[in-house]
């Protein structure tokens, strides 16, 4: 199902390559500050078109911003997902995904299968976006890209795919916050070219 938009690239020759294996270090803090910081941003330039109103969601659970019309009418939701890391070993360790390292893309699983339920039940459309940044194959001067997909689109995907792209990692520092586990350790995974670029 993928598009021929061909993110892919070969890491073996890449002279800027991203972590070649994990270190079992996830700096979950970090990671959430970086991904609120994206949020602000997206919601900023949604807000000046004139036609739509975007803010944070309320409600526990749901995607984390609300988009509406003028007019005070929800029309979409949107998850934004940041990523900093790419899954260097998927090619090992998912080997029935057909991935590239340069092409992939994580999400929790059980984040994934919420949106589903979601906008089934309530009948609004429903986006993820990616915040990519510290890739080198597809961002230059340590710009950040964006891609997204309709869940619709995702399930899809998911349901044809089914278990070749879920992946379980062992937990690692910094997943426990306050004693309490944060960090995600179930993903699946989905290639760029899957997704539509959002150029800002």
């Amino acid at each position: 199902m993928k598009t021929q938009n061909p993110f892919i690239h070969n890491c073996s020759i890449c002279k800027t390559r991203c972590d070649g294996k994990s270190k079992g270090v996830y700096n979950f803090k970090n990671d959430v500050v970086f991904a609120e910081e994206q949020e602000n941003l997206i919601i900023n330039k949604i807000n000046k078109n004139p036609k739509y109103f975007a803010k944070k969601t309320s409600e526990a659970g749901y995607p984390d911003i609300e988009i509406f019309t003028k007019n005070h009418i929800l029309i979409s939701y949107l998850e934004v997902k940041a990523q900093r890391r790419t899954f260097m070993s998927v090619e090992k360790i998912l080997p029935q995904s057909n991935l590239k390292p340069s092409e992939t893309l994580a999400l929790n699983l059980s984040d994934l299968l919420r949106y589903f339920e979601i906008e089934q039940q309530t009948n609004i459309p429903t986006s993820i976006l990616w915040v990519l940044l510290n890739r080198p194959c597809l961002i230059n001067n340590n710009q950040t890209r964006f891609f997204y997909q309709r869940t619709t689109q995702l399930k899809k995907i998911y349901l044809q795919e089914k278990n070749k792209r879920r992946f379980k990692r062992e937990s690692g520092k910094g997943d426990v916050v306050n004693g309490v586990h944060k960090g995600v350790t179930v993903n699946y995974h989905f290639s760029i070219n899957e997704l539509i670029e959002w150029k800002k």
